[in-house]
């Protein structure tokens, strides 16, 4: 777990292997407002750790009765290892508790102080902060409408807001004093350091460029590693000169120099021949590495000796040396992957398995590296691959680099798809091209094609209903497919109408479910009736866009190992309504990319490529019929309405399976048009009560989205800093 260390005003209660508790109890902390600040050494600002307050309820003589219930807390980084949270303490506050997100990453804990704030100071910060907002929550109080005042004053309080890159480099990117004195110490207490062999294939770069790429090498924090250049026969005789000096100067560089230029591939091959480590990193010859790097790698590696591939966020660097365009990836993601790159830098495998492979295949270059980041994860275990949430390597965006893509990349789109066609054919699929030159996988449809029950709970709004079922019956080309209407108490006359038209239809069953509006009931009950191995659960405010799209979700949801798969919905007038759930925006869950234009690529074209996601929206969901069964279908219970696809979701990721959503399957959806929106305050108290099922029931996989990076906001799932 680490060490984790706390002030002596502020005991620990209990611990354990994951967690830590420390007793409130003394402080009579309920209803207070107050501000936390801590310290998560080595965190870099990325949370590791869940923090939630432990409350009992009071009766009004001051006992304590009823089990303890935990709420968790939106803590903000604040600068370097530091993380506060300002709010005020629910009633009963008893305890903190700080669980580890995850066993890969263990916390730290120090400098942990709780100060009691007043409300005048309080308003006061916030003002300063947030006028407009601070105004607001005044104008609410004063109405008496005190809930709400308490959360608008909250956000104007919050310690964090969206900010620049070049403000994130400086708030969150520096490698402080007392930082590099902790690693450090550290790397100096640990047995035998894994060695890291960083590959440099090198042909006539601008020696200034090699030279900085080279000394970033040699400015690494960490020191157990080697430097294995391989020239490819550069003709500028300056280059051979630079690459001997710096080897002169420093034992842990070896180099050779090729005869003739065999391109990329084959003088990364010649420098894995010089590899002894136990890990090859790759280097381009005008690129740097941060210099932490290898020590990340490092560190990923002893954490996890299982591990094969490890890779890390990346920026570009300009020729003035500004870093601009940070790309910060989601974790394993083997369905993106398959239509780009996005491991790509920096990137280290396990030396053993990357000479298994071959090294580099010459014949593709320009996609070298996807092609065999492809044959690499086809054959392990997504456990065996490690993201590390930080930016690791500076790509060099710069006229003279001698990139082989710059300078080919027609030749460099084919050899990728030539990459993936391989793996596609060995799983029976095949690989096209899609937008902007990526990859597709395009998966067949088993033979024959399984008989999809199309399950659409409805309250009358016949005129939505009427485009949902002649989009299904007559705008879609799947072969085998039925649609059962859960009907739950429709009263007007053009819903009978309506059935009374389909009535001689044979793929239409109207199943009568009557009683208040339980969205995961009547869902259940539709999926108890159909007789189809794939389920299909759709709104009844949805209408179909092209013919391909239920072959498209029908496709991908029979693989083995696929739990739900969702679609690209729009609203009418062609924005961006779902492309996939991020856990822990807005508390619980936001849907990405939320309002964009729906042919917009989105963050690195993210909403053009299928893709691995936490969940998808149950206004389209697909999954077969077996394993909706096996993880027990909606939570009828305590998720009537909100969420019950986001907990149905996160219970198929439990057992194991993976949950996708596809851009090639496009519909437009009228979202809550028969539902309604959540404005009384039934349908609010509602609504809090599932958001705090989700919360209690999901709270650390809400705050850690693998496929969302830490360090992008959770106001909004647009993927900004």
């Amino acid at each position: 777990m680490g060490a984790r260390r706390v002030g002596p005003s502020l005991p620990i209660a209990e611990t354990d292997e994951r967690d830590l508790r420390v007793d409130l109890t003394a402080r009579r902390l309920g209803g207070a407002w107050v501000t936390l600040a801590w310290r998560d050494v080595g965190s870099g600002g990325i949370p590791r750790a869940l923090v939630s307050v432990v409350t009992q309820e009071v009766t009004a003589d001051g006992k304590a009765e009823g089990a303890a219930a935990a709420t968790t807390l939106a803590e903000e980084p604040t600068a370097g290892d530091g993380f506060a949270w300002t709010g005020r303490l629910p009633e009963g506050t008893v305890a903190l508790r700080f669980t580890a997100l995850s066993r890969h990453a263990p916390f730290a804990l120090e400098g942990l102080t709780l100060r009691r704030r007043s409300r005048l100071r309080l308003i006061a910060d916030a003002a300063r902060r947030r006028p407009e907002l601070t105004l607001r929550a005044v104008t609410w109080r004063l109405l008496g409408l005190k809930v709400r005042a308490r959360g608008l004053l909250a956000q104007a309080l919050a310690h964090r807001a969206e900010t620049g890159y070049a403000g994130w480099i400086a708030r969150f990117d520096r490698l402080e004093p007392a930082e590099r004195a902790r690693i450090d110490a550290e790397i100096a207490g640990w047995q035998a350091p894994p060695l890291v062999s960083v590959l440099m294939p090198v042909h006539d770069p601008d020696p200034r460029v090699l030279d900085a790429a080279i000394r970033s090498v040699r400015g690494q924090i960490y020191p157990a590693w080697e430097l294995c250049i391989a020239d490819d026969a550069s003709t500028d005789p300056a280059i051979p000169r630079l690459i001997a000096r710096h080897a002169g100067e420093e034992p842990r560089i070896r180099m050779m120099r090729r005869v003739e230029n065999g391109h990329i591939a084959r003088a990364t091959n010649d420098a894995l021949a010089l590899a002894s480590g136990a890990f090859c990193a790759f280097l381009d010859h005008d690129d740097l590495l941060a210099e932490t790097a290898l020590y990340e790698v490092a560190g990923a590696v002893r954490a996890d000796p299982g591990l094969v591939l490890v890779y890390s966020d990346e920026d570009k660097v300009d020729v003035r040396g500004r870093r601009f365009e940070p790309h910060f990836k989601s974790d394993f993601d083997r369905e993106l992957l398959y239509g780009q790159n996005y491991v790509n830098h920096l990137c280290a495998v396990r030396t053993d398995r990357l000479r298994a492979l071959g090294g580099l295949r010459p014949g593709f270059e320009g996609s070298q590296d996807h092609d065999l980041l492809l044959r690499l994860t086809e054959t392990i275990a997504p456990g065996e691959v490690r993201h590390v949430p930080k930016v690791l390597y500076h790509w060099r965006a710069a006229s003279g680099s001698g990139t082989f893509s710059d300078r080919a990349l027609a030749r460099a789109e084919e050899a990728r798809l030539r990459a993936l066609a391989e793996v596609a054919a060995r799983r029976g699929a095949r690989a096209e091209r899609g937008p902007q030159g990526f990859n597709r996988l395009v998966r067949p449809l088993p033979e024959p094609a399984p008989l999809v029950s199309v399950v659409i709970p409805t309250r009358d709004r016949a005129e939505l209903l009427a485009v949902a079922l002649d989009g299904l019956f007559s705008g879609t080309d799947y072969p085998a497919l039925e649609a059962i209407v859960v009907d739950n108490d429709s009263r007007e006359e053009a819903t009978a109408a309506l059935f009374a038209r389909y009535a001689a239809e044979p793929r239409l069953r109207v199943l009568p479910v009557p009683g208040p509006f339980n969205f995961s009931d009547l869902s259940n009950r539709g999926a108890a009736a159909a007789r189809g191995g794939v389920l299909l659960f759709l709104n009844n405010d949805i209408a179909v866009m092209e013919p391909g799209w239920l072959a498209e979700l029908v496709s991908i949801a029979c693989e083995p190992d696929v739990g739900a798969v969702g679609a690209k919905l729009l609203y009418p007038d062609g924005t961006l309504q779902h492309g996939g759930i991020v856990l822990g925006i807005g508390g619980v869950a936001g849907h990405s990319h939320l309002g964009i234009a729906g042919a917009a690529p989105g963050y690195f074209a993210r909403m053009q490529l299928t893709q691995e996601v936490s969940a998808v929206t149950g206004a389209c969901l697909a999954i077969r019929a077996e394993v909706f069964s096996q993880v027990g279908g909606f939570d009828a219970a305590a998720l009537a309405v909100a969420f019950n696809d986001v907990d149905l979701c996160l219970r198929l990721r439990a057992a194991g399976y993976r949950n996708v959503w596809t851009p090639f399957a496009r519909l437009v959806h009228h979202e809550s048009k028969s539902r309604g929106p959540e404005d009384t305050p039934e349908k609010r108290a509602r609504f809090e009560a599932e958001s705090r099922v989700m919360r209690e029931r999901w709270g650390a996989e809400l705050r850690s989205d693998p496929y969302y990076n830490p360090n992008l906001s959770r106001a909004s799932a647009h993927f900004r800093l």
